[in-house]
């Protein structure tokens, strides 16, 4: 073999090197799933070259149908172990925890990928021939059915942690935020799980159903949202305040015995609706932000400065809980509208929130409020550190979605681990341009940073193993006079991240030469 042929991974021995090696001064080759922003940005990024072919999943890698239903249907996908080491004939992947063999499977099959229900057979580990790449921005359903069986070099990066939906999906969500609140109070004291009371009373239907029940009837005529757990955009969402509007889910001895062909109805979660809403202008409206997460172990996190409010189109009001244009904000949603504008919108930067709020309130409630936002980020990772399977080549971008009340209280309505990414104008473009860019100097595959970066673009570094404290020079948002170290958090602050990454990259480049 030549010395310039490329040596697929499977036949490189422990010892070998990626014949690409580290990236280095060479061109950086990305693979996108998505057509949308994303692929502008890193199609405009400066030596960057995306890999030609198929973005879509590779035709020798068969998707597991097992895998698929639990997908459409909202089942929880299988949850696997965390890196191993294949035989040498395979190469590494990094999804598998062990060889545990399916005892059902024949001599010479692939042994079986360890799951909570049991064995899922799984195919040859394979080097794709267009897998030749540095960054991929995939999407979920691409890494639930190639997570297990792909082989990464050490320096390729990768969108998406295996189970994500650990804190995505919305009944896990709660559930990993009620078992770690439950933690806290038995360990620490009841005062200390007060800091988790950022989401609604919340249950699972149908399995919960019956203690639902039993909370329905002691708080009679509130008002009740039912929301699927694993779909998107708004879908599926509906208000009650009667017990017969949500037959569909009875279970156990509320569960009729007529039918026995009838199909398990779709999993929800029922949470108590907030009635008091924090409205400007009469109308509800929610705040997107945006949380970047490189590592679980240790935590490393990263909050973004700008997103932006979006608001419901029709005022305000509790006698209509059947209109979805009042109650829902979605984009989605409200841009079906009859009186919709497709050129003012139904949003507001992070700043202009912030600024109006201000003047409102007061700079320190505003504080103490976008302060909750930053307990509700922490605390929701954490209730899922120890669950997500860590690894250093995935990386997660959340759109977290939260809600305000009329006393300025902070509420967590959900987190997206696919937040959209496009661009409903030129402000919401310009916005997720600049986003999409500063992930990927986060990343730094380039290798142009120094790696104690506190502030990258429009990134700040909110956590890293415990809470990251603001430089002296770094005090926006803040009033006038203030000394004592504050949260490395500027949450709707001015971004001036353009001057702010040269500065960057001037200074990180002069330390590494000295």
């Amino acid at each position: 073999m030549s010395k310039g042929t490329k040596v697929p991974g499977y036949m490189q021995g422990k010892g070998s090197r990626n014949p690409r090696g580290i990236i280095g001064d060479r061109e950086i080759r990305y693979k996108c799933s998505l057509q949308n922003t994303i692929l502008d940005v890193l199609r405009g990024r400066p030596g960057w070259q995306e890999v030609p072919g198929q973005n879509n999943i590779p035709q020798n890698v068969q998707a597991n149908p097992k895998q698929q239903g639990q997908q459409s249907t909202g089942q929880q996908p299988s949850n696997t172990g965390k890196s191993g080491s294949g035989s040498t004939n395979q190469g590494t992947t990094f999804g598998n925890k062990g060889s545990v063999r399916n005892p059902q499977q024949g001599p010479g099959t692939q042994p079986g990928v360890p799951t909570r229900l049991g064995f899922q057979s799984i195919p040859p580990i394979t080097r794709n021939s267009d897998g030749d790449w540095d960054f991929y921005w995939c999407d979920r359903e691409w890494l639930a059915q190639n997570y297990d069986t792909m082989f990464l070099y050490e320096h390729q990066k990768i969108l998406h942690f295996r189970n994500h939906y650990e804190l995505t999906r919305k009944n896990l969500m709660v559930k990993n935020l009620k078992r770690l609140k439950k933690q806290t109070e038995r360990e620490l004291g009841k005062a200390e799980g007060q800091s988790f009371e950022f989401f609604p009373t919340t249950y699972e239907l149908p399995s919960e159903y019956h203690i639902f029940v039993e909370e329905f009837k002691k708080n009679p005529g509130i008002i009740w949202i039912m929301k699927p757990a694993a779909r998107a955009q708004g879908r599926g969402i509906f208000l009650f305040r009667r017990l017969k509007d949500i037959t569909d889910w009875k279970k156990g001895e509320y569960q009729p015995l007529s039918d026995p062909n009838r199909e398990v109805p779709e999993t929800y979660v029922v949470q108590r609706y907030i009635e008091n809403p924090y409205l400007i202008g009469g109308r509800k409206f929610d705040v997107r932000v945006y949380v970047l997460v490189v590592s679980y172990n240790p935590l490393k996190v990263w909050l973004y400065r700008s997103g932006f409010a979006r608001f419901s189109n029709t005022r305000f009001s509790l006698d209509s809980i059947e209109d979805t244009y009042v109650h829902l904000t979605n984009v989605a949603i409200q841009k079906n509208a009859p009186d919709y504008d497709p050129d003012k919108g139904c949003k507001w930067s992070t700043q202009q929130l912030r600024k109006y709020l201000c003047a409102k309130h007061g700079v320190e409630a505003v504080k103490n409020a976008f302060k909750g936002i930053d307990n509700i980020i922490i605390k929701s990772l954490q209730s899922v550190q120890k669950i997500i399977i860590n690894d250093k080549h995935c990386f997660e971008m959340y759109g977290y979605d939260v809600l305000f009340d009329s006393d300025l209280k902070p509420w967590l309505i959900e987190i997206n681990a696919s937040p959209s990414l496009t661009a409903s104008g030129k402000e919401d473009y310009d916005l997720k341009f600049g986003l999409l860019n500063d992930v990927l100097n986060v990343l730094d595959l380039e290798n142009r940073l120094t790696g104690k970066e506190k502030r990258i673009g429009g990134w700040d570094l909110l956590w890293e193993d415990g809470p990251i404290l603001a430089d002296d020079g770094n005090m926006e948002c803040t009033p006038n006079g203030t000394t004592a170290s504050i949260p490395n958090s500027f949450l709707g602050c001015h971004n001036d991240r353009k001057r702010q990454l040269r500065e960057l990259f001037t200074a990180a480049q002069s330390i590494k030469k000295s």
